[in-house]
């Protein structure tokens, strides 16, 4: 395993963020088109999470995001983020705060 140093974690800006829109990408069978309130404003993630979560158990979630991943096209759609999720198995579970907290809340 490789290890990194904390000078580098500390450049990962993790936040909550409020799941707002979800849309179908034609032709994607793993993935949903997410748009998210970061509190600081909606900007658009894809995540690989479509056999797990349905449209209507994602709108209005509060999940936890690198925010500050620099951008990548994923079939056609730029991603401007990353959600974090747990996988075990065939078991996918998002990453979510514990409590509400407001979009943008900083994750230390």
């Amino acid at each position: 395993m490789e290890t990194v140093s904390f000078e580098d974690f500390k450049k990962i800006e993790l936040k909550t963020a409020k799941v707002v829109e979800v849309e179908e990408i034609p032709g994607a069978d793993k993935l949903w088109k997410l748009v998210i309130d970061t509190g600081a404003g909606k900007k658009t993630i894809v995540a690989g999470i479509k056999t797990a979560y349905s449209q209507e158990s994602l709108l209005g979630k509060n999940i936890i995001v690198v925010n500050n991943l620099a951008p990548a096209a994923i079939r056609g759609v730029e991603s401007h983020g990353m959600l974090l999720a747990a996988k075990d198995g065939g078991v996918l579970s998002l990453v979510t705060p514990d409590k509400e907290l407001p979009p943008g809340s900083v994750v230390s």
